[in-house]
């Protein structure tokens, strides 16, 4: 009787610490967004969104986000960047990629980074934004497409609150735009 229940404990302890997928053994990949009011760290997860997060680290690794804004901040909501410089002109932008929340399953929960887009479900390019709460509404739904999740903010999440505060004002046709320009100054891999 001892015997079977060292054997099954065994077997509990092999079951529980050995991943689920090799995968699970490499760590994700994390961006640091360095802005002008502090650092960002992003977790990215590339086996849920791997379209998304080759994408953004394109984006990252080209440096086409140094000197862009967060150009769109609703308290409460999200903070959108990745797209404008503080003169609010939008950068050229590579192809428009596929959208993935449906096949990632990742919900837009508060801290998750996910893909801006037009209606067209599959127009996101390079802008982002960070969810402020749990916005499960910009999830993927039956007959619906959703805002693709690709990362998470692991550090930083202080300087996330400090943006989404800023006052904002309309200008030309956009509103929501932080009065003081909020500057992505680097992003890099960590």
């Amino acid at each position: 009787m001892m015997r079977n229940f060292t054997a099954l404990l065994l077997l509990l302890c092999c079951v529980i610490t050995t991943p689920a997928h090799a995968d699970d053994l490499s760590p994700n990949p994390v961006v640091v967004m360095t802005t002008s009011k502090g650092d960002i760290s992003i977790e990215l997860f590339p086996q849920k969104a791997p379209i998304t997060v080759k994408n953004f680290l394109n984006y990252v690794n080209s440096g086409f986000y140094n000197g862009t804004i967060f150009h769109r901040v609703i308290q409460r909501f999200a903070v959108q960047g990745g797209g404008f410089t503080a003169d609010m002109v939008e950068k050229p932008n590579r192809d428009a990629i596929i959208n993935e929340s449906k096949s990632s399953k990742l919900r837009n929960e508060r801290w998750t980074v996910a893909m801006a887009r037009t209606d067209d479900p599959n127009s996101a390019r390079s802008q982002f934004f960070i969810n402020m709460r749990m916005n499960l509404n910009l999830d993927a739904r039956m007959g619906r497409d959703g805002y693709a999740v690709f990362g998470r903010v692991i550090d930083g999440q202080n300087v996330v609150r400090d943006i989404a505060i800023s006052k904002t004002h309309t200008v030309n046709y956009m509103s929501d735009v932080p009065v003081e320009p909020i500057l992505i100054i680097s992003t890099k891999v960590k």
